[in-house]
């Protein structure tokens, strides 16, 4: 092995990384592990956007962590609409709209409302949500933000947020869903914070900590972060593009 890695020494640097390098060739083809690999994480990528969503499995483990929650739901009624259709996953359904609008009087004003879905990974959801809130949630206690119940809505978008956000009055609005999943991450979370959620908010308005996962962004460091995010956030009443953390 010793020589192989003096002639190559991207094999050595390989075993430190998961992105595709020093795969070698057979000819003028790659070689033959290479290529199973490959299908293999493009399996798994696949697998991952059309898993189901069990979110009342997820909403007892967040039950279970004495994280109350609320279920939602948008206007795609199905995997398939939610993919063809990204427009309405970005939509209360009207029976939701009542819900909410119902309890909002119920719960009075708070000033962060939560949005869980699966996005465009189930697997992100189901590894990763639980954990991330059951560090970030002390945080956001201890810097005095009131909250209001995790809303567990599947088949959602980024902008469902600014809808939830705005009809129940909140000053911010946090979205935890599902990433594209990547070739070698089909399990990693993104948390997209907004200040003022509103339905004329735009990407620009947002901030995202993305590639939250054990191989990536720990969860009790993605807490951190979010947590420092929202702090500022409130300090300066901006978020997005406006919104800069000294790293």
């Amino acid at each position: 092995m010793g020589g192989i890695e003096k002639r190559d020494p991207w094999l050595a640097l390989s075993r430190l990384t998961a992105a595709r390098i020093a795969l070698g060739r057979a000819g003028g083809s790659v070689r033959t592990e290479t290529l199973l690999d490959f299908r293999l994480a493009h399996a798994r990528a696949k697998d991952a956007v059309e898993l189901p969503f069990d979110a009342i499995t997820l909403a007892e483990k967040l039950a279970a962590a004495n994280i109350e929650t609320f279920s939602i739901q948008t206007r795609a009624t199905d995997r398939r609409s939610f993919l063809l259709r990204p427009d309405l996953g970005r939509a209360l359904h009207t029976d939701s709209r009542a819900e909410l609008d119902a309890a909002r009087d119920r719960w009075g004003t708070r000033e962060l409302c939560v949005v869980v879905s699966d996005g465009l990974s189930a697997l992100a959801a189901e590894r990763q949500v639980t954990p991330l809130l059951n560090a970030l949630v002390p945080l956001l206690v201890a810097q005095g933000l009131t909250l209001y119940p995790v809303f567990v809505a599947p088949f959602a978008r980024v902008k469902l947020a600014d809808e939830v956000g705005e009809r129940l009055g909140a000053r911010f609005s946090l979205i935890l869903l599902g990433e594209r999943p990547g070739l070698s991450s089909p399990d990693s979370l993104g948390a997209y914070l907004t200040f003022g959620p509103s339905q004329a908010r735009t990407d620009a308005d947002r901030n995202c900590v993305s590639n939250i996962r054990a191989e990536g962004l720990p969860c009790v460091d993605a807490a951190r972060g979010i947590a420092e995010l929202l702090s500022e956030s409130a300090r300066l009443g901006e978020s997005g593009v406006a919104l800069k953390l000294n790293a």
